[in-house]
């Protein structure tokens, strides 16, 4: 059973923490949209002032809408459009402090103002991307970056 436990003002305690919730949740689950969707709530729950948090999933083509929480979202975004298909194509994390200066920003979300997409590289192959998106600009830091992807390494290893 899963139990909210209160995030910590230090940072780096809080992102271990939360890392750890990640380990726990995702053990011994071979579902990987279970494991995905778990993994959205959880980041959902951690993250303050954001407004959508959630998986795009390479189909082989296109980035395809995944597990999330937030608004309803764009389905599909083409690789190299917008920030989730840069981030992909390019296969690098994109931290973005006003998505309104990035060419080509897809807005799903008319109140996003910032965003950071994390590739997941799988067996050397695209995977998809974590998206989150922020109504803040420059909500997102180098620390967050680090953490995140740490993240997605963990539940990578997961899915």
């Amino acid at each position: 059973m899963f139990q909210a436990i209160p995030y910590e003002e230090d940072r780096s305690n809080s992102f271990a923490a939360v890392l750890e919730q990640l380990k726990s949740l995702i053990h011994d689950e071979p579902n990987a949209i279970a494991n995905l969707s778990n993994a959205s709530a959880l980041l959902n729950l951690f993250m303050k002032d954001i407004n959508w948090v959630g998986f795009y999933l390479f189909d082989g083509k296109e980035l395809v809408l995944g597990p999330f929480q937030g608004l309803p979202a764009c389905i599909r975004i083409p690789l190299s459009r917008g920030v989730c298909g840069t981030a992909a194509s390019e296969r690098r994390t994109l931290l973005v402090d006003d998505v309104h200066d990035f060419p080509g920003h897809i807005a799903c979300d008319a109140a996003s103002n910032s965003e950071i997409v994390v590739p997941i590289i799988k067996n050397g192959e695209l995977y998809g991307v974590l998206d989150i998106d922020s109504p803040l600009k420059k909500r997102f830091d180098s620390d967050e970056q680090q953490f995140l992807e740490q993240f997605v390494e963990i539940l990578t290893a997961q899915i």
